[in-house]
C-alpha cells in the first residue's frame, strides 16, 4: 500500500502560502499515552490540538489517523480529513470499523466492538499548513479475563523420603488476554522458588484466537506435616486501570511417610480377661500408609501369626499371660518402634471342700467345713442348703448337729471384680444317731367310744432309717395302714377298734439304739341313754315355749319395763352345760343341751 505525504492534497495557492508565510502560529498536540478497553468494548482515541498564535491560526487543517503495523516499524494511514471532507481509507484492516468525530481544536477515533488484533499504536498526525504539523501517537491496550483456575493434585501418594522435590500438582488458566500469571499458595501462604524445596514451571500458550492460556506445574519438597496442608493456586491478571486475582479450590495431598510411634491396645474382650476368652489386640502406628506389623510375645521371645494389624488369642488360659510387643516393617528403625502391653488372663480353679463329697456325723457332734477355689483375683464365697443362704466365707461351722443338719450344702465361689467367673463345690452331711420319735408326748391318753375304729400315727426320724413296730394290747382287731421310710425318716399308721381299754407301744429302732411311744385309750360306754334323755328335754321346752308365746298374745303375761330389766339382769352361771355326743347309730343324733339357772343333773336324772 502506498503511504502519501501529507502535501499531496493540499490546493496550489496553499502549498505556495505553506513556504511564504512563516508568520503564521506554530500547531501543538495532546494525546493520551494509552487507552485501556475490555475486549468488545468501543475504544475512543481523542487527538486535541492548538496553536501557538490564536490570531494567526490557519484557516485550513488536515487530519489523519495512522496505525502501527504490527512486527515492524512501518504505519498505515486509516482515516483523512480536512476542512471540506473526511474520508475513511479504503482497503485496510480498519475499513468499515472506525469512526471519527472533529471539531475546531481536535479529532477522536472510535472503534466500536475492539478485538484482540485492535492492540496496537494509533497515530494522530496534524497539518496547520504554515503552522506546520505535528503528530501523537496513544497505545491502544485490550483486556480479556481468564478463565477461573483449574488445581489438579497428584493422585499417588508423595513420600518424604524422596530426596528431590516432588510434582504435588498442577494449575492450568486459560483464554486470557494480555497473559496472566499463577502463584502457588501452602495454607494461604505464598510459595517461592527454592531450590532442593521448591520449583514452579510455567508453560505460556498462544491460541489461534490470540487467547494466552498459561499452566504452572509445582514441584515440592514434602514433609509429614503436609499431610494436613492445603494447596491452592492464584492467577492475577491485567484489567483496564487494575489488576485482579482469582484464587482456585484448596486440595490436600497424599503423603507417604514412615513410622515412628506405635500403640498396642486390646480391642476385646472389654473389662477383665478370663480364661476360655477370645482376646483381639490391635497394633497402630503413625504412619502412612499403615505398615503390616508383626507380633510377638516376651518371655519366651516367640513370634506370633496375626491378621494385618490384629492378633488373635482364643481361647486363652493363664499361660497366655505376659507382655506382648508389635513392630512395624515400612521403618528402618525395626527394634526401636514398638508397641507393648501386658495382657493378664485372670482364672478360677474348681472349688476344693472339704470334707469331700459326704461326712457322716454323730447327732449332737460339731463340724466345720471348707471351701477353697485358686484365683488370680478376690473371691466370695457362700454356702447354701435348699436354696437357702446358711454360711458365709470360706468356711462353714455346724455345732450341735441335729438330724436337720443333714442334706446337701453347696458352697458358691465369685469374683465380684469379673462375675462371670465363678464355680461351687458341695458336701453331704449325715447326721448318725438313734431313732428320735417326733411329738410333744411320749404318753398319749386318749378316750374313744367302745366300738369306733382309730387311727395312731408314729413317726420316728434317725440314721439309719429306724424301723418301726407296733404293740396293742387289749384288741386283736388292729392292722398297719401305711409305713413309708426315707434315707432319714420312717412313718407309719395302725389302725386299732376300740373294744376295751386299750394300750398300744410304738417301737422305733435301729442300729444305734430305740425308743418307745405309748398310747392308752379308755373305751366308754351309755352314749345312746343320755341323747335320748336330752331330746325329750328339748321336746318338753319347746311346748313350754308356746304356751308362754300364746299366753302373751292374750295380754295374760304382762310385759312391762321392770319386767324386762329382770329379765336382763338374770346372768348364766358358771353351771352352764353343753354337751356334744356322737354315736355310730343310725337313730342317733349329736344334740345341744343348754339348761339356765338349774343345777348340774347326773345323766339318770335328766
Amino acid at each position: 500500500m502506498a503511504f502519501l505525504h501529507t502535501t499531496a492534497f493540499i490546493p496550489l495557492f496553499l502549498h505556495v502560502c505553506l513556504f511564504s508565510c512563516s508568520a503564521w502560529a506554530k500547531v501543538e498536540l495532546t494525546m493520551h499515552e494509552s487507552v485501556e478497553v475490555y475486549l468488545g468494548d468501543s475504544a475512543q482515541i481523542p487527538c486535541q490540538y492548538s496553536f501557538t498564535e490564536t490570531n494567526n491560526e490557519p484557516s485550513f487543517v488536515i487530519i489523519q489517523w495512522f496505525v502501527r503495523i504490527v512486527g515492524n516499524s512501518s504505519r498505515m494511514r486509516i482515516f483523512y480529513g480536512d476542512n471540506s471532507h473526511d474520508m475513511v481509507d479504503n482497503n485496510t484492516i480498519y475499513s468499515g470499523r472506525i469512526n471519527v468525530t472533529s471539531n475546531e481544536r481536535g479529532s477522536q477515533l472510535i472503534i466500536p466492538d475492539v478485538r484482540l488484533s485492535d492492540e496496537r499504536e494509533f497515530v494522530c498526525q496534524v497539518n496547520g499548513l504554515a503552522a506546520g504539523n505535528a503528530e501523537g501517537k496513544t497505545h491502544l491496550r485490550v483486556f480479556a479475563p481468564p478463565e477461573p483456575p483449574v488445581i489438579e493434585g497428584v493422585l499417588n501418594g508423595i513420600s518424604v523420603t524422596n530426596e528431590m522435590p516432588s510434582k504435588v500438582a498442577s494449575c492450568e488458566a486459560r483464554n486470557g488476554f494480555p497473559k496472566p500469571n499463577i502463584t502457588w499458595y501452602r495454607n494461604n501462604i505464598p510459595l517461592t522458588t527454592l531450590p532442593g524445596h521448591v520449583n514452579v514451571l510455567t508453560l505460556v500458550t498462544r491460541e489461534s484466537t490470540a487467547y494466552y492460556s498459561v499452566q504452572s506445574t509445582l514441584d515440592y519438597k514434602v514433609i509429614k506435616e503436609d499431610r494436613d496442608a492445603h494447596f491452592s493456586c492464584e492467577v492475577s491478571f491485567f484489567v483496564p486501570g487494575a489488576i485482579r486475582t482469582v484464587e482456585s479450590n484448596s486440595i490436600n495431598i497424599t503423603v507417604h511417610y514412615p513410622t515412628t510411634m506405635v500403640e498396642l491396645w486390646k480391642e476385646s474382650p472389654q473389662g477383665l480377661v478370663k480364661e476360655g476368652d477370645m482376646v483381639e489386640l490391635r497394633c497402630q502406628g503413625d504412619g502412612n500408609p499403615p505398615p503390616p506389623f508383626i507380633f510377638n510375645r516376651e518371655q519366651p521371645d516367640l513370634d506370633l501369626e496375626s491378621r494385618g494389624d490384629v492378633l488373635i488369642l482364643t481361647p486363652v488360659s493363664r499361660k497366655d499371660s505376659g507382655i506382648y510387643q508389635c513392630r512395624p516393617l515400612d521403618t528402618d528403625s525395626f527394634n526401636e518402634v514398638k508397641g507393648e502391653m501386658q495382657l493378664t488372663v485372670h482364672y478360677l480353679d474348681p472349688a476344693v471342700v472339704v470334707p469331700k463329697e459326704s461326712e457322716v456325723m454323730l447327732r449332737g457332734e460339731d463340724l466345720t467345713a471348707t471351701c477353697n477355689a485358686l484365683s488370680s483375683l478376690k473371691t466370695s464365697t457362700v454356702w447354701y442348703k435348699n436354696g437357702k443362704q446358711v454360711g458365709k466365707g470360706n468356711t462353714l461351722h455346724l455345732q450341735d448337729a441335729t438330724y436337720d443338719t443333714s442334706g446337701e450344702y453347696t458352697c458358691e465361689v465369685t469374683v465380684p471384680s469379673l462375675p462371670t467367673l465363678h464355680t461351687s463345690g458341695s458336701v453331704h452331711i449325715i447326721v448318725q444317731g438313734g431313732p428320735q420319735l417326733l411329738g410333744v408326748e411320749q404318753d398319749v391318753q386318749l378316750e374313744e367310744a367302745s366300738g369306733r375304729m382309730v387311727n395312731l400315727s408314729c413317726e420316728a426320724q434317725g440314721h439309719p432309717a429306724p424301723r418301726i413296730s407296733w404293740n396293742v394290747i387289749g384288741s386283736q382287731n388292729w392292722q398297719e395302714v401305711m409305713n413309708k421310710a426315707n434315707e432319714h425318716m420312717t412313718h407309719s399308721v395302725v389302725s386299732v377298734k376300740v373294744t376295751s381299754d386299750i394300750s398300744v407301744q410304738c417301737n422305733a429302732s435301729n442300729d444305734m439304739g430305740n425308743e418307745v411311744k405309748a398310747f392308752s385309750i379308755k373305751a366308754t360306754e351309755g352314749s345312746g341313754v343320755i341323747i335320748v334323755g336330752i331330746i325329750l328335754c328339748l321336746l318338753l321346752l319347746a311346748i313350754l315355749g308356746s304356751v308362754l308365746y300364746f299366753l302373751h298374745k292374750k295380754g295374760k303375761i304382762p310385759c312391762g319395763r321392770s319386767g324386762k330389766q329382770e329379765i336382763t339382769k338374770e346372768k348364766t352361771t358358771k353351771d352352764d352345760i353343753v354337751v356334744e355326743m356322737k354315736s355310730n347309730t343310725k337313730n342317733e343324733e349329736a344334740v345341744l343341751l343348754k339348761a339356765v339357772n338349774g343345777d348340774k343333773k347326773g345323766p339318770n336324772d335328766q
